[in-house]
């Protein structure tokens, strides 16, 4: 379902398997007062019949037909009123608002009695939103909205929506539980980050950029399916009409250069929890940079310490169009659930980003590779197979997060030692020998600040002199 469609949040609820099933299920509706009716209907019959007194017996059945015609009635209405439900959007940075419309549909000939409308939504979100509605006439609607926030990523689901009737005379309590649900995304926080270029003359799509030629003879051209803002000029007619859909040439285009961001997971490298956490600054980091990257014209991969890649397909980089639009969806969407990894090294992403060629550009030639990326603690073997990652010719920059700065500890040496870590100090000096343009990531400091510290910041001794992954 696309952000802001309506949804609908109907169908056939759990009690209406049967019109038996069904009629048995209304009658447990009946209020305190209602079985109030009913009882004393029954007594008075019992009492005009010892009696003799036909006129009691005219006011018990009027006191026990009462309450079993609003159960009929509610009975045959509550499944006459159909309800939608709006989430407008469907993904949302942490600490924004997205807004829910409910909207109420009576499809039946009759009015409805007083209506009770609750929506199911995590406690993360906010109070569980009722409301209260009046009759609604044959063929009218209702439309309600709440807000939902949430200052912590992930999935929510909201519904399903239920539905209370009561009749004018508060006999009957009916609930209808509608069956549809919808799913509010919250994203990491991203922050806006400055143009600054790392090294290399290459960038996303400006000036260095590789460029791929394509054979542009009638005879010889190739052509590929026509994508959305492609130009109308250069539609090939008769492959258009030999494979029955718009094709277009492959003219002289540019390639995009590659970057790859990745973000250290594990469980053992990061402290504490909530908003306010190493990890939560590394994942929100993490996703400023893809969306920056991605605004810039690279070529973009999320990819974790356990080796899993987004997006899979296409090499696993965004491919541009539609497709790298989908594929930052995807990204978002799996930084806004990602959690902790019980891997306790790196071997798996190193193993990933030397496959790939990070570092050495499209199709292995070249140095137009970027990669970032996002560590926690690192002991000595973590800082070896980090610094393998740098491969010669290609740029690679690390924020490095130390978990005694962040909870608050003491970052004496000794201190230091006895949770088996390097100094800091030690671990960045591993990764700038290897190439990295290595910094520390301290609590407190926005990440745009580092950035552009980054940017501005020399490359490694070792393998400093190639070119890196272009404008960031």
């Amino acid at each position: 379902m696309s952000a802001g469609a309506p949804h609908d949040a109907g169908g056939r609820g759990p009690d209406s398997t049967g019109t038996g099933a069904g009629l048995r299920s209304s009658l447990s509706g009946l209020t305190t007062r209602g079985r109030s009716f009913l009882a004393a209907g029954i007594a008075a019959g019992l009492c005009a019949y010892v009696l003799g007194q036909s006129e009691l017996l005219r006011v018990g059945l009027l006191l026990a037909v009462l309450p079993l015609l609003c159960v009929l009635a509610l009975h045959r209405t509550r499944h006459r009123v159909s309800g939608t439900r709006r989430l407008t959007p469907m993904r949302v940075p942490a600490g924004s608002e997205a807004r829910v419309q409910l909207r109420l549909d009576n499809t039946s000939r009759m009015p409805t009695g007083l209506l009770m409308l609750q929506d199911r939504v995590p406690y993360v979100l906010g109070p569980r939103p009722r409301f209260v509605l009046d009759r609604v006439e044959p063929g009218g609607r209702r439309e309600v909205s709440y807000r939902v926030r949430s200052d912590l990523r992930g999935r929510y689901p909201l519904g399903p929506l239920q539905l209370r009737l009561t009749d004018p005379f508060g006999l009957v309590e009916l609930t209808r539980s509608f069956s549809a649900y919808d799913t509010l995304t919250v994203i990491p926080r991203t922050e806006a980050l400055p143009l600054v270029r790392f090294t290399g003359e290459s960038s996303g799509y400006g000036d260095g950029s590789r460029r791929s030629l394509a054979l542009a003879g009638e005879d010889d051209v190739i052509p590929r399916g026509y994508r959305r803002g492609d130009d109308l000029r250069r539609v090939h007619w008769r492959s258009t009409a030999r494979y029955g859909e718009l094709m277009v040439r492959r003219e002289e285009q540019p390639q995009r250069s590659r970057a790859t961001v990745l973000l250290d997971t594990r469980r053992l490298a990061y402290e504490g929890a909530g908003p306010d956490s190493a990890f939560e600054w590394a994942v929100s980091a993490a996703a400023s940079t893809l969306v920056h990257l991605l605004e810039q014209g690279f070529s973009v991969r999320l990819l974790t310490d356990t080796g899993d890649c987004v997006p899979r397909e296409g090499g696993g980089f965004t491919s541009g169009g539609q497709e790298s639009a989908e594929a930052a969806g995807l990204m978002m969407d799996t930084l806004a659930v990602v959690g902790h990894s019980d891997g306790a090294g790196l071997s798996r992403a190193c193993d990933a980003v030397r496959s790939n060629g990070v570092g050495s550009g499209f199709g292995g030639a070249g140095g137009d590779g970027l990669l970032i990326a996002f560590f926690g603690d690192l002991d000595s073997v973590q800082t070896g197979l980090a610094a393998k990652m740098c491969r010669r010719g290609g740029g690679a920059v690390a924020f490095v997060l130390d978990s005694a700065d962040w909870s608050g500890r003491p970052q004496g040496l000794a201190s230091v030692m006895a949770q088996g870590l390097p100094p800091l100090e030690e671990r960045l000096a591993g990764l700038r020998d290897a190439g990295w343009t290595a910094l520390a990531a301290p609590a407190g400091v926005p990440f745009g600040e580092l950035w552009r510290q980054a940017g501005n910041a020399p490359i490694g001794a070792a393998g400093g002199s190639g070119s890196a992954g272009g404008w960031g």
